[in-house]
């Protein structure tokens, strides 16, 4: 399969169709669940997506180390050039590495200030146009709205769109009416798009519970792949 047609294809245009073109520049996307659910997989698989499309990706990570990050890129890459007889795939391969800029903080040794002018610096002194940011281990306990605002605010400057992924551990796992996890209420403001990954009858489910201030859609009828935790359709 060629490239153009693999992106033709992916089931993250159900996500971007079910949210109304997705995240969008100057907006944040969040995933939550549990630990160990497939947060990071959803993130990498996003962030692949567009690495096909060429476009720009930096991967925050607030993780003590990166390797496991590579190491989902490269497992993600190579479970989707077998699944879909990717053409090209070396060629493909080193273009979507360029592409890609893996940075990592240590949140609480830093502050979003500092984090967001270092994202500054890569992107206009070394000249590395990114088009999207994600997130990865951001701590929303140890956080605050405030640190969104400023994420979004340069974002929004910037005409970036960016990805979040919140680690719920299980106590919390309460929710609000909405089926909001309490931890998140706080930040709703800054959320245009928030994505629960659900346990179900040994699938994973992909549940919308913020998108933009639309109503709702009853299902995005998304699940996790159980064996690589790729993002795909339950043909249902």
């Amino acid at each position: 399969m060629v490239k153009n047609e693999l992106i033709k294809k992916s089931p993250l245009r159900i996500l971007e169709k079910s949210t109304h073109g997705g995240v969008g520049a100057g907006n944040i996307g969040v995933f939550t669940a549990r630990e160990g659910v497939g947060k990071t997989a959803c993130l990498v698989h996003i962030a692949t997506d567009k690495l096909f499309q060429g476009k720009h990706i930096i991967h925050v990570s607030f993780a003590g180390k990166t390797d496991h990050i590579i190491a989902w890129y490269e497992d993600i890459f190579q479970e989707l050039a077998i699944r879909l007889n990717l053409e090209n795939t070396m060629e493909i391969h080193d273009e979507v590495i360029r592409n890609r800029v893996i940075m990592n903080f240590n949140q609480k040794g830093v502050s979003i200030e500092q984090v967001v002018k270092s994202l500054h610096s890569m992107i206009e002194q070394a000249e590395f146009a990114a088009d999207c940011i994600i997130v990865d281990g951001f701590d929303f306990k140890y956080g605050k709205p405030e640190d969104l605002a400023v994420f979004r605010g340069f974002a929004a400057k910037l005409g970036i769109e960016l990805w979040f992924s919140s680690s719920l551990k299980d106590h919390d796992l309460v929710f609000n009416a909405d089926g909001v996890p309490e931890v998140l209420v706080p930040f709703l403001g800054e959320i245009a798009i928030l994505i629960f990954l659900k346990p179900d009858k040994g699938e994973i489910r992909l549940e919308l519970k913020k998108d933009h201030d639309h109503k709702l859609a009853e299902d995005l009828h998304l699940v996790l792949d159980p064996k690589i935790l790729l993002i795909a359709g339950d043909d249902k």
